[in-house]
């Protein structure tokens, strides 16, 4: 019986990730782990984003507002949910084309537990790159709970399987 394959230092596996032809419409695939937010993540992030709005980061003003506390901020889930999806959408995407309809429905805050899951929704060949496809997923972003507080769509250029 054959060993495991043996990957050269510095190369990276060709057999990790979904090509074009391992993608079904309608599959859904849950993300894991899940990750813990934590106040440096958050605050390290919105100002390394020049992000501004006290409601990121000063607990005093946030105390004064309807959440009575920092919210996570929004770039910072979006990055965190994308980045979960990637083992399973895009390990082998040549390019993302494209996010669109991002969806922000529940608050986030320091301690939340997020998960994620897509969705396949379509695939269709490239018409201009031989050998390459499109898919496009529904990614819903999950706290622990249950609560779904970010839903956004996002399209990839993979490789088919030749």
């Amino acid at each position: 019986m054959p060993g495991p394959k043996e990957i050269a230092p510095g190369r990276y596996r060709q057999d990790v990730g979904r090509t074009y032809n391992d993608f079904v419409v309608g599959h859904v695939y849950e993300h894991r782990p899940g990750r813990t937010i934590t106040d440096t993540d958050n605050t390290w992030f919105t100002l390394l984003t020049m992000n501004q709005h006290p409601l990121h980061f000063d607990a005093a003003y946030a105390a004064e507002t309807e959440f009575k506390q920092p919210l996570v901020n929004s770039c910072l889930t979006l990055s965190i949910v994308t980045g979960m999806s990637v083992a399973d959408v895009s390990q082998k995407a040549i390019a993302n084309l494209g996010w669109s309809k991002v969806e922000l429905m529940a608050p986030v805050f320091v301690g939340d537990t997020i998960y994620a899951e897509s969705e396949v929704l379509s695939k269709r060949l490239s018409q201009s790159r031989p050998g390459q496809g499109l898919v496009t997923v529904r990614t819903r972003g999950l706290k622990s709970d249950g609560t779904v507080f970010m839903v956004f769509e996002r399209t990839v250029l993979v490789p088919t399987r030749e």
